[in-house]
């Protein structure tokens, strides 16, 4: 794969499908159920602080980030939330999930937002070699 041949941009109801199968590589303690994931797509598509992002090589979809820009007190305005960011195994390592958070970012910005975060314990040398630093630990509690 080449710089070339690879497209980011906003996710489309036409991708549901692509998407649906990477969010369910999470594996996580929730598994991504059709019918939620078709009830919150379109609410996704038209929520103006969410952008859902689509890495698109040959024609697939073979990564995707959903983020959001909220306001805070603390920050002195909004800050942007990386929610889920997938690249597809075999498209690993070719500079996809590089891309997606580089055009996160250039949203963020554009909503003047005061930095980005996420939470993750996984792949932190990339994270660190896109200028991003541990910040705090991560809590949360399962409602359901």
């Amino acid at each position: 794969m080449t710089a070339d041949d690879l497209l980011i941009r906003k996710a489309e109801k036409a991708d549901a499908e692509e998407v649906f199968a990477l969010a369910r590589e999470f594996g996580l303690t929730f598994r991504p159920e059709r019918e939620a994931f078709d009830a919150a797509l379109p609410a996704l598509l038209a929520n103006d602080d969410a952008l859902l992002l689509a890495a698109v090589v040959g024609g697939r979809v073979r990564g995707y980030l959903l983020g959001f820009v909220h306001l805070t007190l603390f920050a002195n305005g909004p800050v942007a939330w990386v929610e889920e960011a997938m690249v597809q195994s075999g498209a690993r390592r070719q500079g996809v999930g590089r891309s997606l958070l580089e055009e996160f970012e250039r949203w963020a910005r554009s909503r003047e937002a005061g930095y980005v975060a996420m939470a993750t314990r996984r792949a932190p040398e990339f994270y660190h070699a896109l200028g991003y630093e541990a910040s705090a630990t991560f809590f949360r509690k399962v409602l359901r």
